[in-house]
């Protein structure tokens, strides 16, 4: 797993955050999904991150999606 991101059970129920801070990834790629700029999400949000931290985020999320096991079903319904 990426250095950048921490999953601890004893930080917000073991939800996956920047390592180091109590920041949860969720609530960086929703500021991403919002069209926020990098630099608007440290500069106004999360001034302890940096650019490579949001990237580190993005690039979790992607990970667990390509980790996913997704079965299709062919049967009809």
């Amino acid at each position: 797993m990426n250095e950048r991101i921490s999953i601890s059970p004893s930080i917000h129920f073991g939800k996956p955050c920047v390592a180091g801070t109590k920041i949860p990834v969720q609530s960086v790629l929703e500021l991403v999904r919002e069209g926020i700029s990098f630099d608007e999400i440290i500069q106004e949000y999360y001034p302890d991150l940096e650019a490579e931290d949001i990237r580190a985020c993005i690039q979790h999320a992607i990970d667990v999606i390509a980790a996913e096991d997704i079965r299709v079903s062919t049967a009809a319904a």
